[in-house]
């Protein structure tokens, strides 16, 4: 070989590296489990910087309007393309230590939590160690419920009941030991409790059919759900400041929730049970949570089209549940995906408008519920039927 061939193939050979590379052919090398969550391979295209100030200046205008220039512990962000265009961070993680929130502040996200046990149990489905449609009495021997599936705790409609409506019974357990997922779970297989509706008939939002997608988790994986979730999601995502609230974790680690006029909540016996709730985390770590749940790499076609679909057609209206999402549907085929959440003092909401490549996350340890408001910020971004031009154009 002459020393010229050689240097074509050479050349030739660095530029199929290169542009295998840039195609996304080449996957970061990652040690984890070949259920985890990775980042996306490919970057979304840059935003110009005129479109980016136009919609800032556009959110900026809105939440002026709506906050009455009172932004009382909000802790917000709306990013497209990965990119943020616009993030606030008020109010106090610990009034009685004078810290003020920030962007490294992990709040208690409520609800929000579902989404992402719910994806821990859909990349688990998705590697084959778990069935969609598969029977919780295979996981768990002697569970009274013969109907329930994965698929009917992920999307409400297993017909059990409330946790909170019966665990503060004393006979049954009471408020003054805390209760845990294990106990949960051994109280509904030894004390006769019954179904509220028979499975997959109705949906009932119950946080009990979350705290059990937990203990799935577990079962599958051989780990405790905080640890499970750490190497599914948290950790190969880079969400530093993540984590999961549990039995073991010290109570002075939380960051604290507010009534309205500042008083602050107590833990309670529920204040353990987690799945449901109990995850607590940053607007930027959920982006990081959104981009890879968005990315091709994320499911398999087939189930992803599971996921983004209504399941709940008993009543006529917008309103749905997928597997893990809520979902607003109307006549003109546009559809919104979205989680909220409450817990405390706690509200939070994660609006990911899949089409548009945009999230709204808004989370606040002070009630409010006008976190649940922030979706209307949608209608910049697409064809979403929510009043937000006036409230824009009358603003300041």
């Amino acid at each position: 070989m002459t020393r010229n061939n050689y240097f074509y193939i050479t050349l030739i050979t660095a530029l199929m590296f290169v542009g295998c590379h840039k195609s996304g052919g080449q996957k970061k090398e990652y040690n984890g489990p070949e259920y985890a969550m990775l980042p996306p391979q490919d970057s979304l295209p840059k935003l110009e910087e005129s479109y980016k100030n136009a919609k800032k200046n556009e959110i900026e205008k809105y939440i002026k309007k709506f906050f009455n220039n009172n932004f009382e512990n909000i802790c917000f962000l709306v990013a497209k393309n990965g990119e943020i265009i616009y993030e606030r961070y008020e109010g106090y993680a610990d009034k009685e230590h004078n810290l003020l929130n920030s962007e490294n502040t992990p709040l208690h996200i409520a609800s929000v939590s579902k989404v992402l046990t719910a994806s821990a149990i859909l990349k688990l489905i998705d590697a084959k160690k778990l069935e969609l449609d598969q029977k919780l009495t295979t996981l768990f021997p002697g569970f009274p419920y013969t109907e329930v599936t994965v698929r009917t705790l992920l999307n409400h409609r297993s017909g059990m009941k409330k946790y909170n409506y019966f665990c503060d019974d004393a006979k049954i357990w009471g408020r003054k030991k805390t209760l845990t997922n294990q106990d949960l779970l051994n109280v509904i297989m030894t004390k006769k409790i019954p179904l509220e509706t028979k499975t997959d008939t109705h949906f009932s939002y119950n946080n009990t059919n979350y705290a059990m997608l937990a203990l799935v988790i577990e079962k599958v994986t051989g780990k405790k759900y905080c640890d499970a979730m750490k190497e599914i999601i948290f950790d190969p995502l880079g969400m530093t400041n993540t984590y999961v609230f549990d039995e073991d974790s010290p109570k002075d680690k939380a960051t604290p929730s507010y009534k309205y006029n500042y008083v602050k909540y107590g833990f309670d016996f529920l204040d353990a049970v987690y799945g449901d709730k109990n995850i607590y985390s940053t607007p930027r770590d959920l982006l990081k949570f959104d981009l890879a749940r968005n990315s091709p790499d994320f499911l398999s076609k087939d189930l992803l089209n599971q996921v983004y679909k209504g399941y709940s057609y008993e009543s006529k209206g917008e309103k749905n549940y997928g597997l893990g999402i809520r979902l607003r549907e109307w006549k003109n085929g546009k559809k919104l995906y979205y989680h909220n959440g409450w817990w405390h003092g706690n509200t939070s909401s994660y609006i990911t408008l899949r089409h548009e490549n945009t999230v709204i996350i808004a989370l606040s340890n002070k009630y409010t519920k006008k976190t649940y408001q922030l979706k209307n910020l949608s209608a910049l971004f697409g064809d979403y039927p929510f009043a937000l031009g006036d409230t824009v154009s009358n603003g300041e």
